[in-house]
C-alpha cells in the first residue's frame, strides 16, 4: 500500500508562494490518515462481532435442539457400569399376592483397600477386625504388605460400619456403592424365594443373580430393564404363611420329627398359598451349600418340592377313585380283605386285624393294604399307570422353582401286577409333597387336573378332566369319613369340616430295605369338605409321639393334630366363616296345634 507524504513537497512550494500555511497541509493528511485507520480498524472489529455472534448463535441452537430430543425422548433410568462391562444393578421387587414385599433391594456399600495409599497398613488391621471379627488380622496385613494395589476386604456393609471405617482414617480404606438384595420377613417363605448373590462385579456397582428358588427362575425377568421395574407377585400369602410355620416348627419339635413339610394349595386354581419346609434357613445369610453328607440334611433342601417319599396310605384314595371311575366299584361295594394277601414270595398284611369283608368305603376309612391290593388287582397294572399318570404324579412338577425341574417321582420300570398292588396303598413309588398336594386337589375340586403354581393367577382355565364330578364328589364323602370315624380323628376342626387321608410309610434304609422304627407320616387334607377350597399337605420325617407308655409314629397320632392345628389357624385368615352346627339339645322348635 502506497504510503501519502504528511508534507509534499510540491504543495509546500505552491503553498507558499500563495501566501498559505504549510502547516495546514501537514495537519489535514494527518487526519486523512488517522480517519483511514479508524475505518479499517472498525471494519475489522465488526467482522470478529459477527463472526462471534454466528458461534453463539450455532451453540445456542445446538443446545435448544438436544433438549428439544430430550424433552421429546422416553426416560430412561441411569444404570452403573464399571470400566468395560455394563453392569445392571437394578432388580425388581417381589411382593406375595396381597402386595406386600417379599424381597427388595437396598442401597449399601462395599469395602476394599488400597495398600499403596495406606499410612498406618498394621493399624488398619487391627482396627478391621475390631470391626468385622469375622476377620483375620494377620492375614489382613499380609494382604497390605504384598504388592497388590487393590482388595476386596467386605462386599457390603451396614452404615454403622462404614461410619465405623470412615474414622480410622486411613486414606487407603475406600467405599463403593452397593445394591444388596433384602429379605425383610427372614426366614419366611425362605425355600420359595431361594435366594440371591452378587454376579459380575465392580468397584462402583455389582451385579445381583439369583441363585435358588423363585429368584434363579425369574431371574431374567427381575433384571430386565424393560419391564421398568414391574414386579413379580407371587401366589403366597404371607400372613399365612407366617401363621402356618410356627405350627409347623411347634409340631416338628413335639413329635421329634427330623424335618417337617407342608404345602397349602388353592383346589381349583393351583396357586400354592402357603408352602413351608423345615429346617429353614434365613435368606439374607444363605448358608454355604453342604460339601458332605445327605443333601436333604441341609437346611437349603427343600422337602416339600425337592423331597421325594413313599407315602403310604395316601394313595388308597386314588385306588378307590379309579375303582369308581372305570365302574368296577361302588361306595358299597364289599371287598375281601381278610388278610394275609400273599401273591408268590410277597405276603401283605395290615397294620391291625381288619374284618374278613368291607365296603369300599370302608376300606379307605380303615386303611385295608390288603383290600387296597385287592382293588389294584382288578384294576390292573397298565391303567393304574395311566391314572395316576393324568394325575401328574409321575412327571416332574411344573410349578415355578428352580429345584422342581430336576426331581423326578419314583417308580418301578417294570410296573408289574405285584407293583400295582404294592403301589395301590403308596409303597413302590416315591413322589414329593407338592405332587400331592396337586393330586388330591384334581381329585376333590370336581375332577380337574390341577397344575401347581407360585405366581399368583387372576384367573385360571380349568385343566383336563381326570374324574367324573359324581366320582369326585364321592370321595369327598369317603374322606370326610376318614377323619370322622377314620384313621385321622384328631384332624377335626370345629367349624371347618375336614376331609383326608392318612398315610404311614417305613423309610427306606440307603443301605437296603427299610428302617422298623423310622417311618414319614403324611396327612393329605381338604375343607370344606362339602366343597373342597383349599388343600393341605403336611409331612413329618421319622416323627416319634412319645407322651403314651410306647412311641406312636403313625400319622394319625403325629401328622394329623399337626395339620389340624394349621387348619385352626389359617381357615379364618383365608376368610372361611365356621359353619356352625344347630345344637339340638336346647334347640327350640315350633309346633302347630
Amino acid at each position: 500500500m502506497t504510503r501519502t507524504p504528511l508534507r509534499p513537497l510540491a504543495r509546500i512550494l505552491r503553498a507558499r508562494e500563495e501566501g498559505d500555511n504549510p502547516d495546514a497541509i501537514e495537519r489535514e493528511n494527518l487526519r486523512r490518515r488517522h480517519e483511514a485507520m479508524r475505518d479499517k480498524l472498525r471494519l475489522r472489529a465488526e467482522g470478529r462481532l459477527l463472526v462471534l455472534s454466528l458461534f453463539f448463535v450455532s451453540a445456542f441452537a445446538m443446545v435448544g435442539l438436544r433438549m428439544g430430543h430430550l424433552a421429546a425422548s422416553e426416560p430412561s433410568e441411569p444404570r452403573s457400569a464399571s470400566a468395560g462391562h455394563f453392569i445392571a444393578t437394578q432388580r425388581a421387587d417381589i411382593l406375595d399376592r396381597n402386595g406386600r414385599i417379599l424381597a427388595t433391594n437396598l442401597l449399601t456399600h462395599s469395602l476394599y483397600a488400597q495398600p499403596p495409599q495406606m499410612i498406618d497398613k498394621a493399624r488398619a488391621a487391627r482396627e478391621l477386625v475390631a470391626i468385622f471379627p469375622d476377620l483375620d488380622e494377620q492375614r489382613l496385613l499380609r494382604q497390605f504388605s504384598g504388592e497388590r494395589k487393590f482388595i476386596w476386604i467386605k462386599r457390603k456393609i451396614s452404615p454403622e460400619q462404614m461410619q465405623q471405617v470412615h474414622d480410622i482414617g486411613d486414606p487407603g480404606l475406600m467405599f463403593g456403592p452397593r445394591e444388596m438384595r433384602l429379605y425383610p420377613n427372614g426366614r419366611l417363605a425362605a425355600h420359595v424365594l431361594g435366594g440371591a448373590g452378587f454376579g459380575r462385579e465392580g468397584v462402583h456397582s455389582a451385579e445381583i443373580v439369583g441363585v435358588a428358588g423363585v429368584e434363579k427362575t425369574f431371574d431374567e425377568f427381575l433384571r430386565d430393564p424393560a419391564n421398568a421395574g414391574a414386579p413379580l407377585q407371587l401366589s403366597i400369602d404371607l400372613t399365612i404363611q407366617s401363621a402356618a410355620r410356627p405350627v409347623l416348627w411347634g409340631g416338628m419339635k413335639l413329635m421329634n420329627a427330623k424335618a417337617a413339610s407342608m404345602v397349602l394349595m388353592d383346589a381349583h386354581t393351583g396357586e400354592v398359598i402357603s408352602l413351608v419346609s423345615l429346617p429353614d434357613f434365613d435368606p439374607n445369610k444363605r448358608p454355604a451349600p453342604p460339601t458332605s453328607g445327605q443333601a436333604s440334611d441341609s437346611p437349603l433342601f427343600n422337602h416339600a418340592v425337592q423331597g421325594v417319599y413313599e407315602l403310604g396310605s395316601t394313595f388308597k384314595s386314588f385306588t378307590a377313585a379309579q375303582a369308581l371311575e372305570d365302574g368296577l366299584a361302588q361306595v358299597d361295594t364289599l371287598i375281601d380283605t381278610k388278610g394275609p394277601l400273599v401273591w408268590g414270595r410277597y405276603k401283605i398284611r395290615d397294620s391291625h386285624r381288619m374284618p374278613p369283608k368291607m365296603s369300599l368305603a370302608d376300606m379307605i376309612v380303615k386303611s385295608s393294604n390288603v383290600g387296597s391290593a385287592r382293588v389294584a388287582q382288578e384294576i390292573g397294572a397298565e391303567r393304574q399307570k395311566d391314572f395316576l399318570r393324568n394325575l401328574g404324579l409321575l412327571e416332574p412338577s411344573p410349578i415355578e422353582l428352580v429345584e422342581a425341574r430336576s426331581v423326578r417321582p419314583l417308580f418301578p420300570s417294570n410296573w408289574s401286577e405285584i407293583s400295582a398292588m404294592t403301589i395301590s396303598y403308596g409303597h413302590g413309588v416315591s413322589v414329593s409333597p407338592l405332587h400331592l398336594a396337586a393330586a388330591y386337589a384334581t381329585l376333590l375340586n370336581g375332577g380337574r387336573k390341577v397344575s401347581p403354581t407360585i405366581l399368583r393367577t387372576a384367573r385360571a382355565e380349568p385343566g383336563p378332566r381326570v374324574l367324573s364330578p359324581e366320582v369326585s364328589i364321592a370321595m369327598r364323602g369317603i374322606l370326610r369319613d376318614v377323619v370322622r370315624h377314620g384313621t385321622a380323628t384328631m384332624g377335626e376342626v370345629p367349624g371347618y369340616n375336614v376331609a383326608g387321608k392318612t398315610g404311614t410309610a417305613d423309610k427306606p434304609n440307603p443301605v437296603g430295605g427299610y428302617y422298623e422304627d423310622r417311618v414319614i407320616s403324611t396327612f393329605a387334607s381338604a375343607f370344606p369338605a362339602e366343597n373342597p377350597r383349599y388343600v393341605l399337605v403336611v409331612t413329618l420325617d421319622e416323627p416319634e409321639e412319645t407322651s403314651g407308655l410306647e412311641p406312636r409314629r403313625t400319622a394319625g397320632w403325629t401328622a394329623v393334630p399337626v395339620a389340624a392345628e394349621i387348619i385352626r389357624r389359617t381357615a379364618p385368615l383365608l376368610g372361611l366363616r365356621p359353619a356352625i352346627e344347630p345344637d339340638l339339645v336346647n334347640a327350640v322348635s315350633l309346633t302347630s296345634n
